[in-house]
C-alpha cells in the first residue's frame, strides 16, 4: 500500500504552520509541511538562535530565553509569534507543550488549529483514571485495579491492595514520562509509598491523585498507533515494541513487536479505533499497553505524535508527520483499514548526548560527523559539525532507524549503521548501543522491561 497524502491546496484550513518545538522533531514536521506546501514558521529560544534548520522556514523568531520554560513552554509568546507571522495553525512536536490540554484550548480560543487532537480528547487521556475509565467503555482490556482515585483513607487504601493483590504500583494521576509511581512488594511498605508518591505527585504535575494497579512481574511494553480523521474514520497502523528502557525511558523501538499472532493482536487494534470514536478524537495517538502471558493491559494513550513513529512509517508505508497535519486541515483519510499492510522489520535507537557509561547529558561543541547511508537506514535529526548541543534540553540529539525484510536482517543491519555512525567533540551512547544489539538475549528477542536494568547491572558488576 502507498498510503500518500493528497496536496490538493483548495479550501484549506490554514497554510503556514507554526511548529513550536525545537531539534530533530521540528527538522521532521518541517519537511512533511513543505512538501504538502504549505509554509512554516520556527520558533526558538536564545539558545537555539544559531541553529542551521531554522533558516529553511519563511520565519525563525526567537521567543524567549534558553530555559524552557521560559520559551518553549510559554504560551503566550508562541501565540503571539503564530499572529506576527499569520500562521493558520500550530504543531507541538512532542514534549513541551503537545500534551496541555490548556494551549489546545487556547489555540482554539485565538481561532487557530491546533495540529493534534481536541483539547477535551487530550484532557481525558491525560488524567489516567478518567482515561482508564473510558478504555473500559470501549472495551479495551486494562491492567487490574479500580477505575478511581485513591481516596485518604488508609483501610480503604489497604483493602484494596488486598483485592488486586501484591506487588502493587501506585501511580499519579497526571503522571508520564516513568515519573510518579512506585512499586509495593507488601503492606508493609503501602503507606510509606502512598505518601511519597501523593507528595511527588502533588510537586512535579499540580495534582496529588493517585491510583492504584496490578504491578505485572515481567511484561513488555507494546504500542499501537492510532490515526482518526474528523470525520469519523480512523485507522491503527500496526504494533511496535518499546520493551528496552531504562529508568522508564525507551532506548530502542521496533515495529513489529516480535511473536505477537495477528489474531491476538488484532481485537486489541480494532478496539482501540472504537475508543478513539468513542472519545471524539481526531489526529495521531497511541495507545501503550503491557503485555504478559498473551494478555494485553492498557496502562495510557499519549495524545501527540510519538518519539518512535518512524519504525511505524517505515513498516506500515504511511507518512504519520504528514496524515496527521492532513486531518488537522479537515481532510478525509485516504486509506481504511483494509488497506494498511505492514511489511518487514523496523528499527530505531535514540542517538543521545550523553556519557554511555552514566548516562550524565553531555553538552558541546560536535566537532566532527559521521551519519550511515545505504538501503534501509534513515537518520532524523539536527545536528552537524560545529552545532552546538545545549545543556538546557533532552539529551535526543538523533534517530538512528533501519528497515529490512526481517528482524534477523533488520538488527544485522542497524549493527553496520552503528558501527559506522561517528559523533566526536561530545560523549553520546553509541558504544553502549553497540554493546546492547551484540547481546543474544535481545537478538531472540527474550526480553521485557525490566530486561536493559538488569543487564546495565550485569556489565557494571562484570
Amino acid at each position: 500500500m502507498s498510503a500518500s497524502v493528497a496536496t490538493d491546496m483548495s479550501n484549506l484550513r490554514f497554510d503556514t504552520v507554526l511548529i513550536a518545538n525545537r531539534g530533530e522533531i521540528a527538522v521532521r514536521i518541517q519537511r512533511a509541511c513543505h512538501e504538502l506546501g504549505l509554509r512554516t514558521v520556527m520558533i526558538c529560544s536564545e539558545a537555539d538562535k544559531s541553529a542551521e534548520y531554522g533558516h529553511t522556514a519563511e520565519h525563525f523568531l526567537c521567543i524567549g530565553p534558553s530555559p524552557a520554560a521560559k520559551s518553549y513552554l510559554n504560551q503566550d509568546a508562541i501565540l503571539l509569534a503564530a499572529k506576527l507571522t499569520g500562521a493558520g495553525a500550530i504543531h507541538p512536536g512532542y514534549g513541551f507543550l503537545s500534551e496541555k490540554a490548556s494551549f489546545a484550548d487556547a489555540i482554539a480560543r485565538a481561532g487557530l488549529v491546533f495540529v493534534g487532537p481536541p483539547a477535551s480528547a487530550i484532557a481525558t487521556m491525560g488524567d489516567k483514571i478518567a482515561a482508564k475509565r473510558a478504555m473500559i467503555a470501549a472495551g479495551v482490556p486494562c491492567v487490574p485495579g479500580p477505575d478511581q482515585a485513591l481516596p485518604d483513607s488508609r483501610d480503604v487504601v489497604e483493602q484494596t491492595a488486598r483485592e488486586i493483590g501484591y506487588p502493587v504500583i501506585i501511580k499519579a494521576a497526571g503522571g508520564g514520562g516513568g515519573r510518579g509511581m512506585r512499586v509495593v512488594s507488601g503492606p508493609e511498605h503501602l503507606h510509606e509509598a502512598v505518601a511519597l508518591t501523593r507528595a511527588e505527585a502533588h510537586q512535579a504535575f499540580g495534582s496529588a491523585e493517585l491510583y492504584m494497579e496490578k504491578f505485572l512481574q515481567h511484561p513488555r511494553h507494546i504500542e499501537i498507533q492510532v490515526i482518526c480523521d474528523s470525520h469519523g474514520n480512523a485507522v491503527w497502523l500496526g504494533h511496535r515494541d518499546c520493551s528496552m528502557q531504562r529508568r522508564h525511558q525507551k532506548v530502542v523501538e521496533e515495529a513489529p513487536a516480535p511473536g505477537i499472532a495477528a489474531d491476538v493482536i488484532d481485537p486489541v487494534g480494532q478496539a482501540c479505533v472504537e475508543a478513539c470514536r468513542q472519545i471524539g478524537y481526531c489526529g495521531v495517538g497511541t495507545f501503550e499497553f503491557l503485555y504478559e502471558d498473551g494478555r494485553f493491559y492498557f496502562i495510557e494513550m499519549n495524545t501527540r505524535l510519538q518519539v518512535e513513529h518512524p519504525v511505524t512509517e517505515t513498516t506500515s508505508s504511511v507518512d504519520i508527520v504528514k496524515a496527521q497535519i492532513s486531518v488537522a486541515q479537515g481532510r478525509l483519510l485516504e486509506f481504511d483499514q483494509a488497506e494498511v499492510e505492514c511489511k518487514g522489520h523496523s528499527i530505531e535507537c535514540r542517538i543521545n548526548a550523553e556519557d554511555p557509561d552514566s548516562f550524565l547529558p553531555s553538552a558541546g561543541t560536535i566537532e566532527t560527523l559521521s551519519l550511515p547511508e545505504g538501503p534501509g537506514i534513515r537518520v532524523d535529526t539536527h545536528i552537524h559539525a560545529g552545532y552546538r548541543v545545549s545543556p538546557y534540553y533532552d539529551s535526543l540529539i538523533a534517530k538512528l532507524i533501519v528497515h529490512a525484510d526481517s528482524r534477523p536482517a533488520a538488527i544485522a543491519t542497524m549493527r553496520e549503521a552503528l558501527a559506522a555512525m561517528q559523533i566526536d567533540g561530545i560523549s553520546t551512547n553509541l558504544p553502549f548501543l553497540r554493546a546492547l544489539f551484540e547481546d543474544e538475549a535481545f537478538g531472540r528477542g527474550e526480553t521485557d522491561i525490566h530486561y536493559l536494568e538488569h543487564w546495565l547491572t550485569q556489565r557494571r558488576l562484570a
